[in-house]
């Protein structure tokens, strides 16, 4: 593959491009992670169980669609030219589905609040794809690495900052209808109609409607290209002849497949931690908020920590590192429950000290928490570093459609065997241990790929 030397982008057009990580991140951590999903699973839902798995089968949903059109997407995009266009029409849906969240109270539709939520997240991950196929044309390789984690990690502010005014200014206890800082929340809202969380999807909207901005009045998009309807012509024919390629390209095949495997059990730990614990501690929209807050604090760490060491280290190494990490957190929080940890091996009794975690198996699971936290931002920013090392931007559009499919072709099936084993065995427990397999054998495949990906598989 030839080398190109990308000029880099004017500062304010690369801010405006990692901006666009702290638009979006809003979505993840405080719908799906720590505040709606939650809500959803364990108040808006008649049972926890029942609850976990229509969230999980809504996950399952949005993956089937988004890995069968990201690569079509991502090849037609290189031939029209310019992503912007597509990022717009992704926002308007993605912003019309949250807005209408705020439909969802308890006891209303499962299936209505399913649906929107999965056309949020399809709508969130096509945006992605063709943000993150801007990155090689913006920087060269070697800053690569560093531009991505520092993005995500300005995701994980945004994302905090969004989550502290939820905790501290809407999320209320239904007991006292007092926000944690002891204030009415605003607008009136009411905890007992699940008003709080309901109004997270009006929030995460405009957070992402302002924020975007940027990206599209500085970061500089590509070429215009032929028209839309030659260009689905000339993309589809382009996909088929890129999927035959890949298979030719065994390194990034590889890295492909592996990153398929692990990112499925990123997403559903992802999805369903914050639900999980919710579930078995009771814990409050308060208490769920604040362990996001401290995951949060902690990711950012984490970017700032492997924005350095991507350069020294690698993409892959920093991956490596993540992957094991979360595989000891979700053993972990699988492991852990009321009055014990490690599956029984360190029983932690204590009477409930009546405060925020107030048991001493909750603050054990913080601990693993932490490690997650610690992990989830490096192994995403790190992974599309690699993509993007290994890839030249002129093919950039129709491969990161394809590091899209294989971040989702198969992110269907982690919920769903969390939502089938949880369902069949009436334990959420059992069903989050799953993930853990997906993470071990994305590792595996992994570790014998090679960096960057465009070098042949051993």
């Amino acid at each position: 593959m030839a080398e190109v030397a990308v000029q880099r982008a004017p500062e304010r057009g690369i801010w405006g491009w990692m901006l666009f990580d702290w638009a979006a991140q809003p979505f993840f951590t405080v719908i799906t992670t720590f505040i709606f999903g939650p809500y959803f699973v364990s108040r808006m839902a008649s049972d926890p169980e029942t609850g976990q798995a229509a969230w999980g089968y809504g996950i399952a949903a949005a993956g089937l669609v988004i890995a069968v059109l990201s690569p079509i997407l991502g090849s037609i995009a290189d031939q029209t030219g310019p992503r912007k266009p597509w990022i717009a029409l992704f926002a308007a849906i993605k912003i019309t589905s949250l807005g209408l969240l705020w439909l969802a109270a308890p006891g209303s539709n499962l299936f209505l609040v399913v649906a929107l939520f999965s056309l949020a997240s399809v709508a969130a991950e096509f945006s992605t794809v063709f943000n993150d196929s801007m990155m090689p044309r913006l920087v060269p390789k070697s800053e690569i690495g560093r531009i991505s984690n520092m993005a995500w990690g300005l995701g994980y502010l945004g994302g905090m900052i969004a989550l502290i005014f939820v905790v501290a200014f809407m999320a209320s206890s239904p007991e006292t209808g007092k926000t944690l800082l002891g204030f009415n929340p605003i607008l009136g809202l009411d905890p007992k109609l699940g008003e709080d969380a309901r109004a997270t999807g009006p929030l995460s909207a405009a957070w992402y409607f302002l924020f975007i901005l940027p990206m599209f009045f500085f970061t500089p998009d590509a070429v215009k290209g032929i028209p839309l309807r030659p260009a689905v012509r000339e993309g589809l024919s382009e996909l088929k002849s890129t999927l035959g390629e890949i298979r030719k390209r065994s390194g990034i095949f590889r890295f492909l497949v592996a990153r398929m495997i692990y990112q499925d059990g990123v997403n559903a730990l992802l999805a369903l931690g914050g639900a999980f614990a919710a579930a078995m501690f009771h814990w409050s929209i308060t208490e769920i908020g604040l362990f996001g807050i401290i995951l949060n604090v902690v990711a950012i760490v984490g970017c700032l920590v492997a924005a350095r060491l991507d350069t020294a280290l690698g993409s892959k190494t920093i991956v490596m590192i993540a992957l094991v990490l979360l595989s000891i957190a979700t053993i972990g929080i699988v492991s852990t429950g009321p009055g014990y940890t490690l599956f029984g091996a360190w029983m932690m009794p204590g009477a409930d000290s009546g405060g925020l975690f107030g048991t001493p198996a909750e603050k054990a699971y913080i601990f693993f928490g932490l490690l997650i936290g610690l992990a989830f931002g490096p192994v995403q920013a790190s992974s599309r570093s690699y993509m993007a090392r290994s890839v030249s931007a002129a093919e950039s559009g129709r491969y990161f459609g394809i590091y899209a499919l294989a971040g989702r072709a198969t992110s269907f099936l982690a919920p769903f065997m969390v939502a089938t084993i949880t369902l069949a065995s009436g334990s959420a427990r059992l069903g989050m241990a799953a993930i853990v397999l997906f993470l071990g054998v994305g590792l595996a495949i992994l570790i014998r790929t090679p960096y960057p990906a465009d070098q042949p598989a051993e």
